[in-house]
């Protein structure tokens, strides 16, 4: 699927790279839009005369060519596979990477799915894990063994938005000897780039930003490495939870606008950011891009922008936070995030309830938003009458 759109050694900046990267016109009609191949197999001319390297759609297809394609083209990768979900990927590269008897560190505020993915499902194949807070190197160097193969980090963090300095553990993580992964969901590839800091591999959940629209279920990973892209590629056939033709699609159609709207996303948040922090029902916010985070520092030195996720705590508590998701009416009341509109949420009993009663457990008096590109006065005033205003 390559053209001159994304041959070696072409400068283009992320904006172009969105929209051409694997993007090659249809040889037969012109169609400037790559077609979703709908189909299961291909005719070969004789007996393993492949055309173009395809031969059945769990192995290769071309629509999820062109998005692979212009995954490891944004993340500055050689190597982009595409899934079925964000945790399909996830679960692929545990597979790929590790081995009975391996350890693991893991986030103290990772996203709840993969908490519930390590504590249910990894840790039955003999896999161990430790908790540490990402955002403190030392902890993170205090939690490996001599079994540790993987260092796993979210920045920023679900749903706690804490930042991690990617630099830093990907020193710690070469010295050791051992993989960084970092699910760079929250940021996208717009706003951070983990492999141009060191990591190893990066994940995404294709579902959230990528995808933009709240119409698709997807996921990815991207790596620097070749080597270790061709052991993922062997999983990923040998699993087989792919994403199919017209899901490719709609994230590749996504990607297109990523730019634009993660802009959008990041200038409205900044002001929903800026007057929660004002509102005398407002205990805490969360969010980056506030002087006053700890991590702020760090995230406008490997961030472009400070992105449209912000958590916020509610005096009263549990109740009084629940609430506030009940009588939102511009935002509506949904679990994900990322897309063109804009969601809230109550992590502790919607996305982060597996993480009940562990230490990921989050705050009962949490609030969690996606804030989408609407107008942000409209924005601004749903919260402010959720709030009591």
């Amino acid at each position: 699927m390559s053209d001159e759109h994304n041959t070696p050694g072409a400068v283009r900046s992320f904006e172009t790279l969105a929209i051409h990267a694997g993007n090659t016109a249809d040889p037969l009609t012109g169609a400037v839009v790559p077609p979703i191949y709908q189909v299961s197999t291909y005719k070969q001319d004789g007996v393993g005369g492949l055309r173009g390297g395809y031969e059945y759609s769990r192995s290769a297809n071309p629509t999820r060519t062109a998005l692979e394609e212009n995954l490891a083209a944004l993340e500055g990768g050689t190597r982009g596979l595409a899934f079925a979900s964000g945790l399909a990927a996830e679960d692929c590269l545990l597979r790929t990477l590790l081995v009975p008897g391996d350890h693991v560190v893991i986030p103290n505020d990772a996203y709840g799915g993969t908490f519930r993915l390590f504590a249910k499902v990894v840790s039955r194949w003999g896999v161990e894990f430790s908790v540490a807070d990402t955002s403190d190197p030392a902890a993170v160097r205090a939690a490996l063994t001599d079994r540790t193969k993987v260092i796993w980090v979210e920045t920023p963090s679900n749903p706690l938005l804490g930042i991690t300095d990617i630099a830093a553990l990907a020193d710690i993580a070469r010295t050791a000897g051992v993989k960084l992964v970092v699910d760079n969901t929250f940021a996208s590839p717009y706003l951070q780039q983990p492999l141009a800091l060191g990591a190893d591999v990066v994940v995404h959940s294709t579902t959230k930003y990528m995808g933009g629209h709240s119409d698709v279920v997807g996921g990815a990973l991207v790596t620097g490495d070749a080597a270790l892209g061709e052991e993922l590629a062997y999983h990923q056939n040998a699993m087989g939870a792919v994403a199919g033709p017209f899901d490719a699609w709609l994230v590749l159609r996504g990607i297109k606008t990523l730019a634009v709207r993660m802009d959008r996303h990041s200038e409205n948040a900044t002001r929903i950011a800026e007057m929660l922090t004002r509102h005398p029902r407002v205990t805490q916010v969360l969010y980056p891009g506030l002087p006053e985070h700890p991590g702020h520092e760090i995230a406008a030195k490997q961030m472009r922008a400070f992105g449209g996720m912000i958590s916020f705590r509610v005096e009263g508590g549990e109740q009084a936070a629940v609430d506030v998701c009940n009588k939102a009416k511009l935002f509506t009341l949904g679990e994900s995030l990322g897309g063109v509109e804009s969601l809230i949420e109550h992590p502790g009993r919607m996305t982060h309830a597996s993480a009940a009663n562990s230490p990921l457990e989050v705050p009962a008096d949490l609030v969690r938003l996606s804030v989408g590109i609407e107008a942000a006065d409209d924005l601004l005033a749903d919260l402010r009458q959720a709030l009591g205003d």
